[in-house]
């Protein structure tokens, strides 16, 4: 994954490198908690309390700074599940334990993308790299407004303080 956008008490925002939904369509972004966890049942109430509030300011912060999303909404998909696939790295069965990395990807649904009312397609496994070839992330700049705007409603709505 890049290197994070955002890092505060509650996680990490990353842009992913490989995008499940291109830019001029939403846009994804990718939440994850303030330390690595197979499930979310793993984090402290303390540490899910401050990912929630993250999940909610990025996801707030995507639709008041992304143009495209205006009139549009976000979904919110849990992953991490392809790292459990016999074809991933290392190659083999694997256990969700110690294999899967709990993650939220955020993805934007403008109303103008196809298939607007439906839920993004996902490929299967195999097919992935090739399904997202085409998909353009957000930019910097789009990536920075979100960041900005996240960090105001973090600290405006939620109290989250800054660290450092």
């Amino acid at each position: 994954m890049s290197e994070p956008l955002y890092r505060g008490p509650g996680g990490t925002i990353v842009l992913p490198d490989m995008p499940m939904v291109a830019a001029s369509e939403g846009g994804n972004l990718i939440v994850n908690p303030p330390r690595v966890v197979w499930e979310r049942r793993e984090l402290s109430s303390d540490e899910l309390v401050q990912w929630t509030f993250l999940v909610a300011a990025t996801g707030s912060a995507m639709l008041d700074a992304l143009p495209q999303l205006k009139d549009g909404c976000i979904n919110y998909w849990e992953a991490g599940n392809w790292a459990l696939n016999d074809a991933a790295e290392p190659r083999g069965p694997k256990t969700p334990r110690e294999h899967r990395r709990m993650h939220l990807h955020l993805l934007g649904r403008s109303r103008t993308a196809p298939r607007w009312g439906e839920s993004p397609p996902f490929p299967d496994f195999a097919d992935r790299l090739t399904w997202a070839k085409d998909r353009a992330p957000l930019s910097d700049a789009e990536c920075a407004a979100v960041v900005a705007r996240a960090r105001v409603l973090l600290k405006e709505r939620y109290g989250v303080e800054e660290e450092g």
